[in-house]
């Protein structure tokens, strides 16, 4: 039996008809016994472990970002987690926030709010390809939707699972799957910032079997409308996702769908006042765009996975993924803060922006016994195609001045100016890669892994009508992986391991140079050294301390020679280093946490002009901590949980010329939620309060001119009920 199944759920398939039964003993523990019957034979129990899903904050064993069955223990590279039970509790309002209790992580710049943007030991941005939905890649801009379920986060450079890569890591956003049995909730929602700015929505999440076959569906719709919480706007977002699964006796086949429409506030935020250096002092709600900065579109995303066990132990795997997203924006950009209280903008816009990635892979998994060790083996095979295009980029030809201290809006109207020069953006990737790698249990506590994947890839990118191409690359890349883990207990292991990630240079807008990107500029190669320990409490705790070092080369820089000509090689260097560390689960039978701290020191070792200069928007310290109290059955059965929690991100270059710093800040957030039953059905009340102290932060910066808000005290209200 194979299958997204718990362990009972498994075994009760698996025991009809058989004359026998199973009964649970501890948490990860069932015995097997025959039904009781007249003249029945008396039979030895016989026991059965496995490795259960997590259940509220207790981790699972294994993570499916692994691409593989390997327990997290056995892993030598750091894995984190953020279990369903922590989001349900949390409601984050995207990935950023729900990463936020994840170790070494900052959010980079998210384009005005649009996009997933996250830095990982250092690395990242948005549109950087390391959002993987279901372990597959996604163009969508904002990934975590009503589907999710949890998410995962692989540390470190990843290209031997997933190509090409920066070497922060890959996140991986775990998706609700069909059940065999029946479950229908209606959620209503609501929630107020301050000056009546309110919202509301809704949600049905609906799942259970068709016919007795072991196929299952699940349908997930879902609706919000919100106020913006600053001086206008408006969030809108509508999404419709079905799904079907049949679990086989050896073959489970997922098909999913999920389309989503949504309008959104392009919002940059605020400014750097160049007389103080610090934002612009002005109320927080104050916005310097104008009301039509908004951005419309619509994704879709299609899922098909086929998993077949081959024998007792190896199977097959078949993924294939596509998604599709377009949207249109409109937006007064500021172009600068002047000394006498006034902002130059200039009206400008993108409409007919299009992104696609289709993906197919295929793998095998599987265990041998040679030379008397065991080997856990996986091959596989990946192709991708993804575009990136954007059809008319609209510039006015003049600009206007905005008076921030006293602003009147609505006097100037989108820009319909088309910019030939800059339109028909696009970039186009395809790769086809092979990977490997081989677990070898060298005995009972001895495990050594090793690896490579070999990339072949093309990439042209460019704009302009006529289309001028600044990027025209294309080669091959071996990267290779190795580690050790020594398996310390069965609750404690000891890691290390030697990782390496690439990533070929690229640009869609043209070198002040003048050059062409081609395929005598190297790509971005990076390598890392890592120590870990990990503990894997079964059904309680798990926790990961890392210390890693992270080195990238191949930077493009721009360089003078004798005569004072400028050309570009890739020839700039990057390191960070530092200490992480998670700890996920159970601390007693009503306590629960999740909770993280990181150090990281990201800086620049070579650059003609950035040498020694920190990296944008990575903090030297983050931490967060939740937690979750219980106070047990009340009034008949009734269920109370009350939970808080605080992060805390450290100062931070704005830029990176290290010119500014965005401030340190912690924000806390708390929730209460009351579990009972109405009429037969089970309902809960839930209270979110983020923010709770309301204070001013800022959480990232594309540059001066932009400069993210964070947002300020928000109360969400929450009524499920079970059907």
């Amino acid at each position: 039996m194979h299958g997204s199944l718990d362990a009972e759920e498994a075994l009760q398939r698996l025991l009809q008809g058989s004359g026998l039964r199973a009964r649970r003993i501890d948490e990860r523990t069932l015995t097997l016994e025959p039904i009781p019957a007249s003249g029945a034979l008396d039979l030895d129990a016989t026991t059965v472990s496995a490795a259960a899903p997590a259940q509220g904050y207790r981790p699972a064993a294994n993570a499916s970002i692994s691409r593989g069955d390997a327990p997290l223990l056995e892993i030598p590279q750091a894995i984190s987690v953020v279990p369903a039970q922590a989001l349900q509790d949390q409601r984050p309002r995207n990935l950023d926030d729900a990463l936020g209790n994840i170790s070494g992580i900052t959010q980079a710049n998210t384009l005005g709010g649009t996009q997933d943007a996250v830095m990982k030991r250092g690395f990242g941005d948005n549109r950087d390809g390391s959002i993987m939905r279901d372990g597959m890649p996604s163009v969508q801009g904002r990934n975590f939707t009503a589907t999710a379920d949890h998410v995962e986060v692989l540390k470190g450079p990843a290209s031997l699972l997933y190509g090409i890569q920066d070497p922060g890591g890959v996140v991986n956003v775990v998706s609700k799957k069909p059940q065999l049995q029946q479950a229908n909730a209606l959620t209503l929602r609501g929630s107020a910032y301050a000056h009546g700015r309110n919202g509301s929505g809704g949600q049905l999440d609906s799942t259970g079997p068709l016919g007795d076959s072991g196929l299952a569906y699940r349908m997930i719709l879902d609706h919000e409308d919100e106020d913006y919480w600053r001086d206008f706007g408006k969030s809108r977002e509508t999404l419709v996702a079905p799904s079907l699964a049949w679990y086989g006796e050896d073959t489970t086949v997922n098909l999913s769908y999920e389309h989503r429409e949504f309008t959104t506030p392009f919002d940059r935020g605020t400014a750097i006042d160049p007389r103080t250096n610090r934002p612009l002092d002005i109320p927080r709600s104050r916005r310097l765009d104008e009301p039509f900065n908004i951005t419309e579109g619509r994704s879709e995303l299609t899922r098909l996975d086929l998993e077949r066990q081959l024998d007792d132990t190896w199977k097959a795997h078949f993924g294939y993924g596509y998604s599709r997203e377009t949207y249109d924006d409109n937006q007064a950009r500021v172009m600068a803060v002047n000394a006498d209280g006034t902002l130059t903008r200039r009206m400008d816009g993108t409409h007919g922006a299009v992104s696609s990635d289709s993906f197919a892979t295929l793998g095998l998994s599987g265990t041998l016994q040679l030379a008397g060790m065991q080997h856990d083996l996986q091959f596989g095979m990946d192709h991708e195609k993804r575009k990136i295009f954007r059809a008319d980029l609209l510039r006015d030809s003049k600009t206007s001045r905005f008076d921030y201290l006293d602003p009147v809006y609505g006097q100037v109207v989108p820009s319909t100016r088309v910019v030939a020069g800059d339109s028909d953006q696009t970039d186009k990737l395809r790769s086809d890669s092979l990977y490997f790698q081989d677990s070898i249990h060298l005995d009972e506590r001895w495990i050594l892994v090793g690896g490579a994947r070999y990339q072949i890839y093309d990439q042209l990118a460019g704009r302009g009508r006529p289309f001028n191409a600044n990027t025209d690359i294309n080669g091959q890349k071996w990267v290779p992986r190795g580690g050790l883990v020594y398996r310390l207990s069965d609750e404690v292991s000891l890691y290390g391991s030697y990782t390496r990630s690439f990533k070929p240079n690229s640009t869609i807008a043209p070198l002040s140079t003048g050059e062409t990107i081609d395929s005598a500029i190297l790509p971005e190669e990076a390598t890392s050294w890592e120590l870990g320990a990990k503990l894997d409490v079964p059904g309680r705790l798990s926790g990961t301390l890392a210390l890693f070092d992270i080195r990238k080369k191949n930077v493009l820089v721009n360089e003078l020679d004798g005569a004072g000509n400028s050309s570009v090689r890739a020839a700039g260097r990057v390191r960070s280093r530092g200490l992480e560390l998670d700890l996920t689960g159970q601390l007693s039978e009503r306590w629960s946490l999740i909770g993280s701290y990181a150090w990281l020191a990201a800086e620049v070792t070579e650059d003609p002009t950035l040498e020694g200069k920190r990296l944008q928007n990575v903090a030297r310290n983050t931490a967060s901590l939740s937690a979750v109290y219980e106070l047990g059955q009340l009034f008949g059965g009734d269920r109370l949980r009350l939970g808080g929690g605080a992060r805390y991100v450290g100062k931070r270059p704005g830029d990176p010329a290290n010119s500014f710093d965005l401030p340190s800040y912690t924000v806390a957030d708390a929730f209460a939620s009351y579990d009972t039953r109405f009429g037969g059905h089970g309902v809960k009340f839930q209270l979110n309060v983020k923010n709770l102290f309301d204070r001013t932060y800022y959480p990232s910066s594309a540059n001066r001119l932009y400069v993210a808000m964070g947002e300020p005290r928000q109360f969400q209200v929450s009524t499920t009920v079970e059907f």
